[in-house]
C-alpha cells in the first residue's frame, strides 16, 4: 500500500537504490540520504585526476535471473565481457588460480606437493568431529598443511584475527566449490580444471559504481529524491512504529517524516540512532559487533602494462598488502592515458591500528616501496597515487557475532515498519547480488507483499559456482 508520506531510505548503496528504484517504478514517494558525496557504498568508483578505481573488486555475477535482468537493464551495452586472471602471491612466487598441478610442483617442489595431497587424504580419513571455526571447516576438507600454506597467514592479515577465531558460517559462504584449496585439491588428487571457477565476469565499462550511478538517475527520473552528504542522525518511534528521521547537511539538521524506512547503515549504528534508545542489553549485543576496515592506495605507474592479472592475492607476511587490483585489465577505460596503469593497493586494518593511523602519505611511500618489493613494478615507476579510507568495509563472524545479530534481529522486529537490508544491515557478507535482492524484496513488502529479507544468502553457498550468467 502506497502511503501519502515517503518512504525514507538511509543509504545509497545496492541494496537502498535497488529498493528506491522498486518502489518508484510503483508510484511510491522515496527519499534517500547518503552520508558519502557518491553512490553506491563500498561498491562505488572512485576518481583521481581521470583515473578510476573501485573500492575492492566487485564482479557481476548472479545465479538469480531477476538481478541478471535489473543489472542488464540499468547498463545495456556499458556492460562489458572481461576475461578474468587472478594469482597468489605466495613464497616470492606466483601461484595460478585456480592451481594447476604443474605450477604447484614447480613452485612448492614435488615434495611439498605430495605432503599437501597426503595431509589432505589424512583429513578426509579422520576429519575432526567438530567444525565449529573457518579453521576446521578448511582442515576437514583440504587438510591442515595446506590450511597452514595458503590460508592461515592471509587469514589472519585480512581479518586480524586466526582462522581459530573466526566461525564456520563465513567459510560455508564464501569457499565452497571454488577456493584455492578446492582447485589444488583437485590437481593434487587428480580431476578436471575446476569448472565452478567463473572465466569471465560483466562489468561496467567505467567501473562499479556506474551501475549504481545509472541506477540512482533513473530513481530520480521516476521521481525519487536523492540526497547526499544529508546522514540520517536519529530514528525516531513509537515503540512500534517509526515515525521520522532527522537529517543532518552541513552542520544543520532537519526532520523527515517517513511511511516506512529501510536502512543499510551498520547495525551498530542504527541501535544507536533509534530514539529512544533500545534496552541496554540490545545496546550490548550491537556494541559486540566487529567490521574489518579497509584502505586501498590507488597507485599510478608510469608503465602502459605492469601485469596481466585483474588481480592478485598477496599471502606473504612480508607485506602489509593484502590483494593488489588491476584496474586497467578490468575496463581499459578506468585509464584516461594508456600510456600509464593504475593498481589499487589493497589493505585490511581495524579503526585505530597501524595500519588505519598512518598519514596518507606514508601509505602511498609504503605501497610504492611493497609494489616493487613484490616484483610488479620497477623502482621509479610509481609517480603518483592516492588514499582512500572504507570504516566498515567487513563484517566480522567471530565466535560472538551470531548471537548478537539474533538479539537485535528479535528487538527490531517489533517494528512494522522498519527494515535493515545490505552487508552491514544484517551483519552478513552478502555479495552485490545479495543486496541487489534484498533491497527489492524490502521494496515488495511495503507494497503488501511478504519477504524475509533476513533470510537472503543464508545457504551455504557462494553464487560464484555458477558461471552461466557471466
Amino acid at each position: 500500500m502506497i502511503d501519502r508520506l515517503p518512504v525514507v531510505i538511509a543509504g545509497a548503496g545496492p541494496a537502498g537504490l535497488a529498493a528506491a528504484h522498486e518502489l518508484v517504478s510503483r508510484g511510491a514517494a522515496v527519499d534517500i540520504f547518503e552520508h558519502l558525496d557518491k553512490v553506491g557504498g563500498i561498491a562505488r568508483t572512485e576518481v583521481y585526476k581521470g583515473y578510476r578505481f573501485d573500492l575492492g573488486g566487485h564482479r557481476f555475477l548472479t545465479k538469480v535471473p531477476e538481478v541478471q535482468r535489473f543489472w542488464a537493464d540499468i547498463m545495456g551495452p556499458e556492460f562489458i565481457t572481461v576475461p578474468r586472471l587472478s594469482r597468489i602471491y605466495y613464497r616470492r612466487r606466483f601461484f595460478d588460480y585456480p592451481i594447476s598441478i604443474g605450477n604447484v610442483a614447480r613452485n612448492l617442489g614435488l615434495w611439498e606437493s605430495g605432503c599437501l595431497g597426503g595431509s589432505y587424504l589424512l583429513a578426509r580419513l579422520r576429519p575432526s568431529p567438530v567444525e565449529d571455526t573457518f579453521e576446521q571447516w578448511v582442515t576437514n576438507r583440504f587438510g591442515r598443511r595446506l590450511y597452514q600454506t595458503f590460508f592461515a597467514t592471509y587469514t589472519q592479515k585480512v581479518w586480524g584475527i586466526p582462522g581459530s577465531e573466526i566461525r564456520a558460517d563465513w567459510a560455508a559462504q564464501r569457499i565452497k566449490g571454488l577456493s584455492v584449496s578446492s582447485a589444488l585439491r583437485q590437481a593434487l588428487v587428480g580431476g578436471s580444471t575446476v569448472k565452478s571457477l567463473t572465466r569471465e565476469f560483466l562489468y561496467p565499462r567505467l567501473g562499479v559504481g556506474q551501475l549504481w550511478e545509472r541506477l540512482a538517475d533513473a530513481v530520480q527520473r521516476g521521481g525519487g529524491r536523492l540526497h547526499l552528504e544529508a546522514p540520517v542522525t536519529a530514528i525516531h518511534h513509537d515503540g512500534a512504529r517509526v515515525t521520522h528521521v532527522e537529517i543532518t547537511r552541513g552542520g544543520v539538521s532537519s526532520v523527515q517524516p517517513a511511511s516506512h524506512v529501510i536502512t543499510s547503515m551498520p547495525l551498530t549504528q542504527l541501535l544507536e540512532r533509534l530514539r529512544p534508545q533500545p534496552p541496554d542489553h540490545v545496546l550490548a549485543a550491537a556494541r559486540g559487533l566487529r567490521y574489518r576496515d579497509f584502505i586501498v592506495v590507488s597507485l599510478i605507474l608510469d608503465v602502459a602494462e605492469a601485469f596481466p592479472d585483474n588481480w592478485i592475492y598477496v599471502h606473504s607476511p612480508d607485506v602489509l598488502v593484502g590483494r593488489i587490483q588491476n584496474f586497467k585489465n578490468w575496463s581499459r577505460a578506468m585509464v584516461p592515458d594508456q600510456r600509464y596503469t593504475s593498481l589499487g593497493m589493497e589493505y585490511f586494518c581495524s579503526m585505530g591500528d597501524h595500519i588505519w593511523s598512518m598519514s596518507d602519505e606514508a601509505l602511498r611511500e609504503q605501497a610504492a616501496r611493497e609494489i616493487v618489493t613484490l616484483g610488479l613494478a620497477a623502482p621509479g615507476q610509481v609517480i603518483d597515487g592516492t588514499v582512500v579510507r572504507q570504516p566498515r568495509a567487513y563484517p566480522v563472524y567471530d565466535g560472538t557475532y551470531k548471537a548478537c545479530v539474533e538479539t537485535i534481529r528479535s528487538w527490531l522486529a517489533r517494528f512494522e515498519n522498519l527494515q535493515t537490508i545490505g552487508r552491514n544491515g544484517t551483519h552478513r557478507y552478502n555479495n552485490q547480488d545479495h543486496s541487489t535482492m534484498a533491497g527489492l524484496l524490502a521494496a515488495r513488502n511495503i507494497l503488501g507483499e511478504r519477504h524475509d529479507v533476513w533470510g537472503i544468502n543464508t545457504e551455504s553457498t557462494y553464487l560464484e559456482e555458477d558461471s552461466t550468467n557471466t
